[in-house]
């Protein structure tokens, strides 16, 4: 019999296929400021870290005290894309009905705005699934890697941390989960991570992960469970 009860997604790359979009939009943002740079270098950096903290990156790279329009300007773009070209992540639904038959929670916790989750969502079809269980790191002090946002969703679903699973595709994830004091489960099946999956297992894996799967099968045993499986 389980402890968990309730599983915290992280959104991009674990829900939605979006981190490829980002991350070329990310590219094409930089280079127009004068720093150029590769997805593949972006996607090692940035993966699941919030658009706040990249803007003061690039800020300080470029030895500007701030870059008011740049975020603006990447949620924009972002999601002038997205009725086009954002997917689920094939599996996604029937984990999500897999979850719901077993009486578990569900929540989201992303490093995105809360304007582009809940345009994602929407876009997606996933708004009905979780309702008010979503959260923003624009709604906490400190977004991942800290465990601010996975304890908001906690506290908010009324769920003591230690009863919470977590699944996320990044490092950063992987580390504000543990740190919050919950399960903290790897996938690798985002299109972003083509070409580099058994290195990002790794470091999933180096960061906390007690699990990494590199499709869906399995992943609510893998959530709710205390088996290990390493990609």
């Amino acid at each position: 019999m389980t402890n968990i009860r309730a599983v915290i997604f992280d959104m991009d790359g674990c829900l939605v296929d979006s981190e490829p979009m980002s991350l070329q939009t990310l590219a094409d943002l930089m280079a127009a400021e004068g720093l150029p740079t590769t997805t593949d270098e972006l996607r090692r950096k940035f993966l699941g870290v919030s658009i706040q903290s990249i803007v003061s990156h690039i800020a300080e790279a470029l030895d500007r005290d701030d870059l008011p329009d740049f975020a603006r300007d990447f949620e924009e773009s972002l999601l002038a894309r997205y009725p086009a070209e954002l997917r689920v992540i094939p599996g996604i639904p029937a984990l999500l009905d897999d979850l719901a038959a077993r009486g578990i929670m569900v929540a989201i916790a992303t490093g995105s705005s809360i304007r582009r989750l809940g345009i994602t969502l929407q876009v997606a079809g996933l708004a009905e699934r979780f309702g008010a269980a979503v959260f923003s790191a624009d709604q906490v002090k400190h977004g991942k890697p800290a465990p601010d946002l996975f304890l908001l969703a906690a506290s908010r679903l009324g769920i003591p941390p230690a009863a919470c699973a977590v699944m996320e595709d990044s490092p950063h994830g992987i580390v504000g989960a543990r740190m919050a004091g919950m399960r903290a489960v790897g996938f690798t099946g985002g299109t972003h991570l083509e070409g580099m999956r058994d290195d990002h297992a790794r470091r999933l894996a180096e960061a906390g992960a007690v699990a990494v799967l590199p499709d869906l099968s399995g992943m609510a045993d893998v959530l709710l469970d205390h088996q290990s499986t390493s990609a």
